[in-house]
Parts: structure tokens; C-alpha cells; sequence
């Protein structure tokens, strides 16, 4: 692949991370600014907050697409495809979009985890749903199962560049939550549980 065409593709990976879906699918199809409610954030968990399970799954869907799409767009490279996973999920986190602000990365990165490595993924994502079922916290569940998957890779023997690409991709996500964990040491941290919009604002 030429140097051209892998700058081509990247510009796109980043391009199709920066699609903020949770903001495209509020407005659209309810007619609703998830960034003025909740969390504030695009995502799919403040989307259930705001609008509710039948928007925030077209929203994790779409989201962990880019993700997806991001690895994909540079098959077979290895190298490249994680490339792509990271330029993907460094659109979602800073969206040319919204003037260079996003999500937590979450979604997005499982999906370009589902692309590398399924089982690993399954894993985390297993990890995730019991940690939210149990605390109803999403952002403790998303920073256990983004810790986990540098060192599931390293446990499964996956090659080096993997790891390495595992063990950024986590510390961008974990790094994304920082505000959160300081809420959860706080005990001040939101709750996956619906919110009443005030729309006299």
C-alpha cells in the first residue's frame, strides 16, 4: 500500500470516527440534543439516559461500527488495521465535528476489538455487563473491561503490536473517564437509570 492511499485512508478512519451518531440520531429522529441533558456526552449511555433503549442500541451499533469500520478499511495490514482502530476511536473522542470534542470511546473501541481479536472482546464486554448489571455504574464497567484487554492479550499471546495497540486504546478510554472516576470516588457518579428532560430550558 503506498504511502498516498494509507494517508487517504486514515484521513477516512478518523473522518468516520468523528460521525457523532448519538447527536445525528437525538436530532433526527427525536428531535433531541443529547449534549443538553444528562452527561451531556454523545454516547450511547447518556442517549438510554436521555431517549431510552430504542435510541441508545442504534447508537452503540453505529458506533462500534466505526470502530470497525475504521480496522477494516485497511485489511489484511495488521499494522495498519490497528491504525486504523486508533484513528477511529480518536474521531469518536475528538470528532472534527464538535470542535474536537466526543465521547469516552468505549463503543467504538469494542468494535475495533470484535475486528482484531472476537474472543478477547467477548470477554470485556462479558466483564462490562456484569460490573453495570450489578452497580449500575457504565463508566466503572467500561474501566474494567478497557483495563482488561492489554492484559487478555498479553494472557492469550497475541502479537506485540496487539498489545501495544490494547494498552493505548485502554488508556485513551480510561483516560476519557478520568472525570468519572473522581465522581465515583466521590460517590457522585450518574447511575445508568432514565432522566427527566427539562425542556423549558
Amino acid at each position: 500500500m503506498d504511502t498516498m492511499t494509507i494517508i487517504g485512508l486514515a484521513v477516512v478512519a478518523y473522518l468516520l470516527g468523528s460521525i457523532p451518531i448519538g447527536l445525528i440520531i437525538g436530532k433526527l429522529f427525536f428531535n433531541t440534543d443529547v449534549r443538553l441533558y444528562g452527561s451531556k456526552n454523545i454516547g450511547a449511555t447518556n442517549t438510554y439516559r436521555v431517549l431510552g433503549m430504542k435510541a441508545a442500541l442504534p447508537v452503540f451499533l453505529c458506533d462500534a461500527g466505526k470502530g470497525m469500520a475504521g480496522v477494516a478499511i485497511f485489511s489484511p495490514e495488521p499494522n495498519l488495521m490497528l491504525l486504523g482502530g486508533i484513528l477511529a476511536m480518536v474521531g469518536h473522542n475528538w470528532s472534527v465535528f464538535l470542535g474536537f470534542k466526543g465521547g469516552r470511546g468505549v463503543a467504538s473501541g469494542l468494535g475495533v476489538l470484535i475486528f482484531l481479536v472476537p474472543l478477547i472482546s467477548a470477554i470485556c464486554f462479558a466483564t462490562w455487563a456484569v460490573i453495570v448489571y450489578f452497580t449500575k455504574y457504565v463508566s466503572l464497567g467500561s474501566i474494567v473491561g478497557a483495563a482488561l484487554v492489554p492484559i487478555l492479550m498479553i494472557v492469550f499471546g497475541e502479537p506485540l503490536w496487539y498489545i501495544v495497540f490494547g494498552t493505548v486504546a485502554a488508556l485513551f478510554v480510561i483516560l476519557r473517564h478520568r472525570e468519572n472516576i473522581m465522581r465515583l470516588l466521590r460517590g457522585q457518579e450518574l447511575k445508568v437509570e432514565r432522566t427527566e428532560r427539562d425542556d423549558s430550558k
